[in-house]
């Protein structure tokens, strides 16, 4: 970090930006939730800077702050999520504000290769938090063993477990859809 720190860091955007936000999008399936949250991780990846370990590689860190912003939003959500149940459940919320699962549906999902997809997604998404990270990072963003495992804090062996049990996971899942749907 010999270059002005602000040279430096315009750099690390520049470097990691697209990856940070292909991260965040890869845990919140939302394209604008992913760059709001990516703006996130570069505001603590400033505010941290200084206190950056240099023996650890910089963008693996950088990519361990993305998962936990997006881990961090989703438990924000489904805390909101549970407050809003009960709020229906006494009354205390509007009609208006409900949305029925009709309207958040795209008539475009209909088409055999977006179900797979959404099956697929939300398989993914059921997984336990650790098991769906490590596939997230492996499988879809590109992280090898090592690589996941320094951004999870665990060792690569905890990687390949969770690996190995999430395939299992998703083998039962998909097997159960597709058998009760075919």
């Amino acid at each position: 970090m010999n270059a002005k720190p602000e040279d430096f860091f315009r750099k690390l955007v520049e470097e990691n930006q697209d990856k940070v936000i292909s991260i965040c999008n890869r845990f919140l399936n939302n394209k604008q939730d992913a760059e709001d949250t990516a703006q996130e991780v570069f505001i603590q990846v400033y505010k941290s800077l200084e206190s950056f370990r240099e023996d650890a590689k910089i963008s693996t860190w950088i990519y361990q702050i993305s998962v936990s912003k997006s881990l961090d939003l989703i438990r924000s959500r489904k805390r909101k999520k549970r407050i809003g149940f009960f709020k229906n459940l006494v009354g205390l919320d509007s009609f208006e504000s409900q949305k029925t699962a009709s309207e958040e549906l795209n008539p475009e999902e209909g088409f055999e290769a977006n179900e797979r997809k959404k099956v697929l997604h939300e398989a993914i998404n059921s997984l336990p938090e650790s098991q769906r990270i490590a596939l997230n990072l492996t499988k879809f963003d590109g992280f090898s063993y090592q690589e996941a495992a320094k951004i999870m804090e665990t060792s690569v062996s905890s990687v390949e477990s969770l690996l190995f049990r999430a395939k299992k996971n998703l083998q039962k899942k998909l097997s159960a859809y597709y058998e009760k749907n075919l």
